[in-house]
């Protein structure tokens, strides 16, 4: 009886545990791997494989919420330079968000707050632009992420937009 027991115990955490990862974007970098690799498609028209350029990833958001202008994704950067865009003023708290750099192994090379460059309290798109700093020690791949100011604290309400580029 204590077996069945413990079974069903088991069964319902490992349920539990499979709906837990479904049910938010994970995304855990590969050791090694650039994320600005070029991957191909086939190309259904001549069997030839079709470069695809790097692309900005969305969490839990989409470019109603953020844009970024610069960088653009697979851009080569040097080791200080300028990230802006716009963002709806739900992204920001306190006029501000959070914005890292991540390296190609999932090491954070910088953390810095943006500043919204205008009135921060609406519903439309508010302008930021800021400046940022990497270690000049490091080169190679690495990740942009912009999150929202989420407050809260709560996993539903973390947005975030993930941008590849090479720090040169």
């Amino acid at each position: 009886m204590q077996f069945i027991i413990v079974l069903i115990v088991a069964i319902v955490a490992f349920a539990g545990g499979v709906w837990y990862a479904n049910e938010y974007d994970f995304e855990l970098p590969i050791v090694g791997t650039p994320q600005t690799t070029l991957t191909t498609t086939p190309n259904t028209n001549t069997g030839t494989n079709t470069p695809q350029a790097p692309r900005a990833t969305y969490h839990n958001a989409d470019a109603n919420l953020i844009v970024v202008s610069t960088p653009q994704p697979g851009a080569t950067v040097p080791n200080t330079f300028t990230v802006s865009g716009q963002a709806r003023g739900n992204w920001y708290f306190e006029a501000n968000f959070p914005i890292e750099v991540v390296s190609a192994t999932g090491t954070r090379l910088v953390q810095s707050p943006v500043q919204a460059q205008g009135e921060w309290m609406t519903t439309e798109f508010v302008p930021f632009s800021v400046q940022i700093t990497v270690p000049a020690n490091y080169q190679g791949p690495a990740t942009l992420i912009l999150h929202n100011d989420n407050a809260s604290g709560l996993p539903e309400n973390a947005r975030s937009i993930s941008i590849p580029i090479v720090i040169q």
